[in-house]
């Protein structure tokens, strides 16, 4: 088997039992260790007015970044009983994603999609399919992920747009870091043959517990030395690259799928 029983870890939360899976099928052993949280954020009143702003056909353009942010936005209305006025509202405006995550859920509700970022699905890609909208005095929705996206919104700013912004739930370290904090002691002391970053918010809490634990500089060595590290895409190899680790493996297709053959690929060389 491509791994030889490779102790990986994957910091991966909502799709770690995919990619333990994944990783098991290629002979090697996952050490599930989830570095990221997402937390609801209570928004009642502002999708409310939301909706409101929607129906009243003054927000003509919605940006949607994630899945999960359109799952979110959906359960924020199905508890202010207001799902249907959202969905008949969404389907009246100018709808653009980042990728096929949030296209998926949309189309679920029949919802049409007007431009849809291309591979690798990041902000530039983004940035390059909304140029060809006049959005000068023009409302537009942005709903963001589990952190604001300043470079989206500085854009549209700068195009004249009004911004009509919802944050519905944000990136936190898990309530308990034992894990994490052991997974540090485990990667400098040369442990773990593997690390697996699928999002760039999992390197930045990885590097805040070393930090923490004031063994920054041990981590970066034992990533650029002694771990196979492997990247999802661009966006995440770029958070890297600023903390000084260069990824060993990035795949050709940012997904879960490409990126554990890719590292089977390099780990069986």
């Amino acid at each position: 088997m491509a791994f030889h029983n490779a102790r990986i870890a994957v910091l991966e939360a909502r799709m770690s039992n995919e990619m333990a899976d994944l990783i098991r099928r290629n002979g090697g052993t996952a050490w599930s260790v989830p570095a990221v949280r997402e937390a609801v954020i209570e928004a009642s009143e502002p999708v409310a007015t939301f909706i409101d702003r929607l129906r009243a056909g003054e927000i003509t353009l919605v940006i949607f970044f994630t899945g999960v942010g359109v799952k979110a936005l959906l359960q924020a209305a199905d508890q202010l009983r207001r799902r249907d006025e959202l969905v008949i509202a969404l389907r009246g405006s100018t709808v653009i994603c980042r990728g096929p995550k949030p296209s998926a859920v949309l189309r679920k509700e029949q919802i049409p999609i007007a431009a849809s970022a291309k591979e690798p699905y990041t902000t530039v890609e983004l940035l390059e399919v909304l140029k060809p909208f006049d959005v000068a005095g023009r409302t537009v929705g942005i709903v963001h992920y589990g952190e604001r996206n300043d470079q989206i919104v500085q854009f549209l700013r700068e195009r004249a747009a009004i911004l009509a912004e919802l944050s519905l739930y944000e990136w936190q370290l898990p309530d308990d870091t034992t894990l994490l904090r052991t997974l540090m002691h485990e990667l400098i002391a040369g442990n773990v043959d593997a690390i697996i970053f699928t999002s760039q918010v999992q390197v930045r809490h990885l590097f805040m517990i070393a930090a923490e634990l004031n063994c920054t500089s041990e981590l970066i060595a034992a990533l650029n030395s002694r771990t196979i590290v492997a990247s999802i895409g661009p966006t995440c190899t770029g958070v890297l690259e600023g903390y000084g680790v260069t990824p060993h493996v990035v795949p050709e297709h940012p997904k879960m799928g490409h990126l554990v053959k890719a590292l089977a690929e390099r780990m069986a060389s």
